[in-house]
């Protein structure tokens, strides 16, 4: 049985969906970042943490991971060519989607305010658009990223898609909104959006 911990307004979201999608047994505790068993387990704070038993692991693309190698779903076996693929994509959606939406959440409500720089977000935007016509380059015509099989890159890159929308980054009339669409009307994805609503 594993531990999730974090508020699901947060990247555990991805994790929860992820544990959704491979079936497997947990229990959810929504504690915020610096608060609760975050702030004890984790020297961050931050969240999501992952208990598997009394091990906790950090960072939800590490967590999400691990998890999609120990129970051989939504990955590629290390050591193929798919799977290099797969991990090449996964760092182009944390290197150049993500970390543009984290930028912009830092610099508008999570650092204190004397530390912030507002105008950085346009600039962040237009990287963002930059970012999101190579990464529609690369999908070509697959249903998901690295072909007809869900992958880690892929709960990564919709958890971001929510994200973008609720910030005002602009996703564009292409094919990621399609993409968009199509996975989040995946059971596991609607199961996982009912618990953070509810």
């Amino acid at each position: 049985m594993y531990t999730l911990i974090g508020s699901l307004g947060t990247r555990a979201f991805r994790v929860l969906w992820a544990l959704e999608e491979m079936g497997l047994e947990y229990q959810h505790r929504p504690d915020y970042p610096h608060s609760g068993e975050a702030a004890r387990l984790n020297p961050s704070g931050k969240v999501p943490v992952l208990l598997d038993g009394d091990i906790p692991i950090f960072d939800s693309v590490a967590i999400i991971q691990y998890l999609a190698d120990k129970h051989h779903q939504l990955t590629y076996p290390a050591g193929t060519i798919e799977r290099a693929q797969q991990d090449s994509l996964t760092q182009f959606v944390v290197d150049e989607i993500d970390a543009a939406l984290w930028c912009a959440a830092r610099n508008s409500f999570i650092l204190p305010e004397e530390k912030r720089v507002p105008a950085i977000k346009d600039t962040l935007m237009w990287e963002f658009a930059r970012s999101v016509k190579v990464l529609e380059q690369r999908m070509g015509d697959a249903k998901y990223l690295t072909g007809d099989t869900l992958t880690v890159p892929d709960i990564i890159l919709t958890q971001c898609g929510g994200w973008a929308r609720a910030a005002g980054f602009e996703l564009g009339d292409g094919p990621l909104r399609e993409y968009l669409r199509r996975v989040i009307a995946r059971p596991a994805y609607k199961k996982a959006a009912e618990l953070k609503a509810g």
